[in-house]
């Protein structure tokens, strides 16, 4: 009888493949012969759950941003609100080798996306997703009276955005200068600044 093979765990398997490649020989190496290499299939093979390298490496960017949320979701939402929000924030860090990875391979599509239209919808996409993450993060704060009530709800979400998103570059690309938990203490700090206390849960 022919071996079953789960096409989503297949074609997670591939997505995991792009990441390897990614990682350790850039964006421009991830062919489909270079991933069905690193997968251990054939081309053909690759080419029964992907017909385009475009679909394989939105699949791929896909997936990481579907993990990072899996996980924001788990985080416990009970308690203080700025410890909430610090572990959902921990999650989309470099604070190990899976997520120095995911944000290596983040890091990496994103350069890509300026020039690669296929690749610049779905970062568009991802990037609207994790805006509202950050929105959902500070409408946390503000519902707990832990916001500093003169600060701009809006603006404070662009800004908390955009400091994760340094911290980030920073620690992968200058990781002697800026470690993962460096940078998870600079985010905390401003937390603390913009949220000095909380006075209760949600």
């Amino acid at each position: 009888m022919p071996k079953l093979v789960d096409a989503e765990a297949r074609r997670t398997e591939l997505a995991e493949a792009v990441w390897r490649v990614v990682m350790r020989d850039g964006l421009e190496e991830a062919s489909v012969r270079n991933v069905a290499r690193e997968a251990g299939l054939s081309m053909g093979s690759l080419r029964h759950y992907f017909a385009t390298q475009s679909e394989l490496l939105g699949f791929a960017l896909r997936l990481v941003g579907e993990r990072i949320e899996a996980r924001m979701r788990a985080v416990d939402t009970l308690g203080d609100q700025r410890r909430v929000v610090l572990a959902m924030i921990d999650e989309m860090l470099p604070l190990d080798r899976q997520r120095r990875g995911e944000c290596e391979v983040w890091l990496a599509f994103t350069a890509r996306a300026v020039v690669e239209p296929a690749l610049a919808s779905l970062r568009e996409e991802i990037d609207t997703r994790l805006a509202e993450a950050f929105q959902m993060m500070i409408g946390r704060l503000a519902d707990t009276d832990a916001l500093r009530p003169e600060l701009d709800q809006q603006v404070e979400a662009e800004r908390l955005y955009a400091l994760v998103d340094g911290v980030i570059l920073h620690a992968v690309l200058r990781p002697g200068r800026m470690s993962g938990e460096a940078g998870r203490a600079v985010v905390a700090t401003h937390l603390a600044q913009i949220a000095p206390s909380d006075p209760g849960t949600i």
